[in-house]
């Protein structure tokens, strides 16, 4: 969990920027997503803070790329942000002609939250470590099956880190979708799943899985049992995330005031709570460290998604 929380401080401190307006999120995905639920939750507490509306409104639609563009074609003002996860900015531009560009027109405003990721195998598997999956994948090729939620998820490009590290034959099985991947994880149709940990989390403690390691650079608070790959002598963390936007070229004064607006509510217990039973590890960072975080992640996955040679449909 990246533990960098932006202080309010002299954020708030600065003069009021379009303080009589309406703030609306963006949000690419369908009401009722967890990015959906999450956005609301902080734009309320916002609310609050900024003494004036923030509202939300979804516009689902091309992984995203819907919303991204309604913020990159708004008015700098400080009004319109979106809430978005890093496919939209990080993968997408790497197997992908977007309508945009996830630097030049795009002002960071708050990294909110990490969901880290676990591989987990059929309970069923005669695997009690990551290390015994290894071998058997080796020794038995339909072991060596595994899917994720979908071809060109983070789920997929970081197992493919994984299989690499590992040197294991491993062979990812695309699914449209974390549901129905995970039914066949549960029903024996295959042998493992590299996904959201918050997916996996609940199966492991009734015993229908058997989570093997999860991502992040410590362990997740979902599953303290279970140790992360870098403690198992593999090399490779990764997390998934949702951040802020404004557009380009929004001034800096209203940038550093809905960044420290939105830092305020993830940490008020009210909403802190409700992010972490959602399975997220909430931050709340400046816009500086946003753009560090994005920069970072970007130039780390793309030889990852270049060398995977994958393309939408593929």
């Amino acid at each position: 969990m990246r533990i960098h929380v932006f202080l309010l401080g002299v954020a708030l401190a600065l003069p009021a920027f379009a303080q009589d307006r309406t703030v609306k999120f963006l949000v690419g995905f369908p009401a009722g997503a967890s990015l959906d639920t999450m956005t609301r939750l902080i734009a309320e507490r916002m609310r609050v803070t900024l003494n004036q509306p923030v509202v939300v409104e979804n516009r689902p639609g091309a992984a995203g790329q819907i919303a991204m563009t309604g913020v990159k074609n708004a008015a700098p003002d400080g009004l319109t942000l979106v809430m978005t996860p890093l496919v939209t900015v990080v993968t997408a531009p790497h197997v992908q002609s977007l309508p945009y560009d996830p630097f030049a027109d795009f002002a960071p405003v708050s990294h909110a939250a990490d969901f880290l990721f676990a591989f987990g195998v059929n309970a069923q598997v005669p695997a009690t470590t990551l290390g015994d999956y290894v071998a058997l994948a080796k020794r038995e090729p339909k072991f060596a099956n595994y899917s994720s939620a979908a071809p060109g998820s983070l789920p997929h490009f970081f197992s493919l880190l994984f299989a690499e590290k590992a040197g294991a034959p491993l062979n990812h099985i695309g699914y449209k979708g974390s549901a129905q991947a995970m039914a066949d994880l549960l029903g024996g149709q295959i042998a493992a799943f590299m996904g959201v940990t918050s997916d996996l989390a609940p199966q492991h403690r009734a015993g229908k899985v058997r989570v093997l390691a999860t991502s992040g650079a410590k362990r997740s608070r979902d599953l303290p049992d279970v140790p992360t790959f870098r403690e198992l002598g593999y090399p490779i963390e990764g997390a998934g995330w949702y951040a802020a936007y404004a557009p380009a070229k929004t001034p800096k004064e209203a940038t550093d005031r809905l960044s420290g607006a939105i830092a305020e509510a993830i940490r008020s217990p009210e909403v802190n709570q409700k992010l972490v039973a959602m399975g997220l590890e909430p931050t709340g960072t400046s816009a500086e460290e946003l753009a560090r975080i994005h920069r970072a992640d970007y130039e780390k996955w793309g030889p990852v998604i270049k060398a995977s040679g994958f393309k939408p449909g593929g």
